[in-house]
């Protein structure tokens, strides 16, 4: 590993030395579950709704016992909610038919449900099960762009690529969740806070931001 990437991984670790999932649960079949209902949603939002939904919901017989308007409208503050009351109920009937009830532990299978794709199943393997991964979301891949440990040009596959042959595999998982807190709440996507940043020299877009002189507020008439 780099000297590079040494600096950043520590920096970071030092920012956010207790990061961590931040999406409620209790078992692998919860966290399967708020994570497909995260997507293009915040943890906070999904937060409030599987306050409501996990002690009525507890199995996948439990999703499958209602109709799909019932479980719809339990999650109606979630963003594309009908879609994803959809897809949860074919994953519960697929973890039911073909896992006996069981979320699966291995990528392979897991990217067979419906709704989960390989964000959502590195975050299950690595948080439920203690495999080692690295789930690019949008926190992840900006930063890696920003601090140059991939290319603007990257896809998220590309970007997660590039993290595990940079990144040591025993910090994969603890990377990805200080790379998110450091998204999340240091270098947002708008207004980041590149002044008191300590990654600023590694940093290109944070470099050219500084550099930027302030926009002057309109002044308005008198008249």
């Amino acid at each position: 590993m780099s000297t590079r990437v040494r600096t950043i991984l520590d920096t970071i670790a030092g920012m956010f030395p207790d990061a961590h999932c931040e999406l409620n649960h209790s078992n692998p079949f919860e966290l399967t579950i708020a994570v497909l209902l995260s997507a293009q949603c915040t943890d906070e939002t999904v937060n409030k709704v599987t306050a409501s939904l996990f002690p009525k919901y507890k199995t996948p017989e439990d999703y499958l016992s209602v109709p799909l308007e019932e479980l719809e409208q339990d999650i109606r503050r979630i963003g594309l909610f009908r879609n994803k009351a959809k897809n949860i109920q074919l994953l519960c009937r697929m973890v039911l038919d073909k896992y006996n009830g069981e979320i699966p532990q291995k990528h392979e299978q897991l990217v067979e449900l419906p709704g989960v794709g390989r964000k959502t199943a590195n975050v299950v393997v690595s948080n439920a099960f203690g495999v080692p991964a690295i789930a690019v979301d949008t926190h992840v891949e900006r930063i890696s762009k920003r601090l140059g440990l991939a290319k603007a040009e990257d896809s998220v596959l590309e970007v997660e690529k590039k993290l595990m042959r940079k990144v040591p595999k025993d910090e994969w998982t603890m990377t990805h969740h200080r790379l998110i807190f450091f998204g999340r709440y240091h270098c947002k996507a708008q207004n980041p806070q590149c002044d008191i940043c300590p990654l600023l020299d590694m940093c290109t877009e944070g470099r050219r931001r500084m550099k930027q002189p302030k926009k002057r507020k309109p002044t308005t008439s008198a008249n």
